[in-house]
């Protein structure tokens, strides 16, 4: 499944099973590329950037995502996860047509548990 091998591969910190989950020209919006870029829209476009972004991401202590669900839609699948500080995200992901991530917008829980 997807999910499970991109959520494996965070839990092994290997940067690069990560990265071939996503397109070339990915898009990729989240919380953190505010809090890691400055960038206030919350947007980084391409796989560079991206891989840039996650390099800092494998480096957090006690690193750790536990897959509780996946949602299908046309085009798209929904991950939902918990990560080692208790947040739970959404990560929304529209795919290309080799099923690659084309586009990305990932919603972080404010409770932490």
């Amino acid at each position: 499944m997807l999910a499970r091998g991109w959520c494996d591969a965070w839990n092994r910190r290997d940067i690069d099973a990560i990265m071939a989950h996503y397109a070339d020209n990915v898009e990729f919006n989240s919380p953190t590329i505010v809090h890691r870029w400055g960038n206030a829209d919350g947007w980084i476009r391409g796989k560079a950037r991206l891989r840039a972004n996650f390099e800092i991401g494998v480096k957090a202590s006690n690193l750790r995502f536990d897959l509780i669900d996946v949602l299908l839609g046309v085009g798209t699948i929904c991950i939902i996860y918990r990560r080692e500080t208790g947040t739970l995200v959404s990560d929304i992901v529209e795919l290309n047509a080799e099923g690659l991530g084309s586009r990305v917008l990932s919603c972080y829980s404010r409770v932490r548990k």
